[in-house]
């Protein structure tokens, strides 16, 4: 059975790689442990935007007539 992947929304991607980037530059001023746990969440919800992008199949709303 193949996987069902849902298409993502470009919120979704662009508040994975801000979270992302605040995560590594501004967090581990305040601790290390939290800095690592959230950037590796946003580097997954990226990956997970990534393979949306190229493997989603397109809504019956977004088709063209």
């Amino acid at each position: 059975m193949a996987p069902k992947i849902a298409p993502l929304s470009t919120t979704f991607f662009l508040a994975s790689i801000i979270g992302f980037l605040v995560s590594v530059f501004y967090i581990p001023q305040v601790s290390q442990t939290w800095a690592f746990a959230f950037a590796l969440l946003f580097f997954l919800m990226f990956i997970a935007a990534i393979i949306s992008m190229f493997k989603a199949r397109v809504g019956p709303q977004l088709k063209f007539k």
